[in-house]
């Protein structure tokens, strides 16, 4: 099954300043603020919603096919996906713009300034899904995650044009869309996936019931947080799977993207809707014992340890079978 994820692409750059933002601030001076703090430390890390779930998806064995902007400075990020077993070939790379970048300075509260600058991302909306199809001998599901809002709704139309499963999920750019775009890009997708939040918000965004919204799609896919992921499909029972026991919760970033990465691969596997969202809680609960989105190592044996000891042996084996 050959899986595109389109999606951001983008690299975070962290600061670290030792005192406190608010020490710094002079009420009746606001007006006029001009301040420079003299961090700690950076952090880069690479990112992206895109880059994440196929990242992801790659340490599974799937070779997902990543499809995005990135610009001109994207060499040494597209070297470190490509070693990661993502294809990086129908990247569209920049002339004249620089990859997404989120810049944060956190204070000794945890307070944060920053900045985001879409740069390249702007022209995934240039992209033709079909060009990718034809490079790659075809496409069985796109995954149509947050990346410029224009992209979006044109990969989603060109999905229901051309006959494609795709996979709606908007996740950060839910909050800038109005109800006539979220519509668009739900109706007729074959999952729909969300967190428990951002279900409340498409339902009174669209001004669609949960069942109006269920009857538009084929599966709707709702993480619940540490108590898992609920599936729902029109005409059939509840799925609900819960999440394996935490070693540590370091940082929760990019947790939602190492699950449907593990849910996707699960499909491309063939197993059953159960068995890839117990992948995907898996990949998850490895991305929230590490600091950074693509920092963590799949290690075959230590992987399938846990999993077994949540799902059982019979999961283990179906899973076994196929985890790259």
């Amino acid at each position: 099954m050959r899986i595109a994820v389109t999606g951001s692409i983008a690299t975070d750059h962290l600061m670290t300043f030792p005192g406190r933002f608010a020490d710094q601030l002079v009420a009746d001076q606001l007006h006029t603020v001009s301040l420079s703090f003299l961090v700690d430390n950076l952090d880069v890390r690479r990112g992206g919603v895109g880059a994440n779930i196929c990242f992801g998806m790659g340490q599974l064995g799937t070779r997902p096919v990543l499809v995005g902007a990135a610009g001109f400075d994207f060499d040494e990020y597209r070297a470190w996906l490509d070693r990661h077993g993502v294809d990086t070939g129908s990247v569209r790379i920049s002339e004249v713009q620089h990859t997404a970048r989120f810049v944060c300075t956190t204070d000794a509260d945890h307070n944060q300034i920053g900045s985001f600058y879409t740069g390249a991302m702007s022209e995934a909306r240039l992209i033709e899904l079909k060009a990718v199809a034809d490079r790659v001998g075809g496409l069985d599901l796109v995954l149509i995650g947050a990346d410029d809002p224009e992209a979006m709704l044109r990969h989603t139309e060109e999905c229901k044009s051309r006959d494609i499963p795709f996979a709606a999920d908007f996740s950060q750019q839910i909050a800038r869309m109005n109800g006539e775009e979220i519509r668009t890009l739900l109706d007729g997708a074959t999952y729909l996936f969300s967190n428990e939040y951002e279900k409340g918000l498409i339902e009174s965004k669209t001004g669609w019931t949960s069942e109006e919204i269920l009857g538009r799609v084929g599966h709707r896919v709702t993480t619940l947080g540490s108590r898992g992921v609920r599936i729902e499909r029109v005409g059939e029972s509840v799925i609900e799977v819960g999440c394996p026991d935490e070693e540590a919760k370091v940082d929760p970033t990019g947790v939602g993207d190492a699950f449907r990465a593990g849910f996707l691969s699960g499909l491309s596997w063939g197993v059953s809707l159960e068995r890839a969202a117990q992948v995907g809680c898996m990949l998850a609960t490895l991305v929230i014992e590490t600091l950074g989105t693509q920092e963590y190592t799949l290690r075959r044996a230590h992987f399938m340890e846990r999993f077994t000891k949540t799902y059982g042996d019979e999961a283990a084996s179906e899973v076994r079978a196929h985890l790259g």
